[in-house]
């Protein structure tokens, strides 16, 4: 695949995929369109990296349907200044859109090799406002908190509470929440010591792990 031509499908996938579902938010059509997919998954699967679909990027993880990653960042609510936390970091595409709509992005990824990986593609692509964290992200990231947004990447049997204490006055928690056999996205605002919960789209997400996810208690930073 040419530069040329992952442009072309770049645009093809926000104008069938994105756009005409109803992703408004010009921000996060703009990022979408300039963040190059492609590289964020193995050189085998390139030719189709821009499939209305989730894809595998090893160890049982996948890179998110474009959609869902565009809902996901919509939902969040972002200007431009924010402090975001992701839980799930996976193969850092997400956290490649997050930096074109934050002002910094730490994001947290339990498996130490794809963590890895993510962290050097980010550093080698020139995103340097990403801050990768390899630990279990059920327990946020206390030392970096609060945040003004916290996305997670992966579907939880219920809200992990230590990511709703982390949020900053006016804050959003985006995550998929229910069985695993399929999830809907949870928004969780706050206004002072007050939490509201909205629900939006039904989406089925690989387990989120962890001491406040699906399984059990991992290391933690925060």
């Amino acid at each position: 695949m040419t530069p040329a031509e992952a442009g072309q499908r770049r645009e093809k996938m926000v104008a069938e995929q994105l756009a005409a579902r109803g992703i408004r938010d010009k921000r996060v059509l703009a990022a979408m369109r300039k963040v190059p997919r492609e590289r964020f998954v193995d050189e085998s699967m390139r030719d189709r990296a821009y499939e209305d679909s989730p894809l595998p990027i090893g160890y049982g993880q996948t890179i998110s349907q474009p959609y869902m990653v565009a809902r996901m960042c919509e939902l969040a609510e972002l200007h431009g200044d924010e402090a975001v936390l992701e839980i799930g970091a996976g193969s850092g595409y997400q956290a490649a859109v997050l930096s074109q709509l934050a002002r910094q992005v730490y994001a947290v990824e339990l498996k130490p090799e794809l963590g890895e990986r993510s962290a050097q593609r980010l550093e080698t692509m020139g995103y340097a406002n990403v801050e990768i964290g390899v630990f279990d992200g059920t327990h946020g990231w206390r030392e970096r908190a609060p945040f003004d947004a916290i996305l997670v990447a992966a579907g939880a049997p219920e809200i992990p509470p230590l990511l709703v204490d982390q949020l900053a006055d006016g804050g959003r928690l985006v995550i998929p929440v229910g069985p695993r056999q399929g999830q809907r996205l949870a928004i969780v605002t706050r206004r002072g010591r007050e939490y509201g919960t909205e629900w939006a789209t039904p989406c089925s997400f690989v387990d989120l792990v962890g001491k406040y996810g699906w399984g059990g208690p991992g290391p933690a930073r925060a």
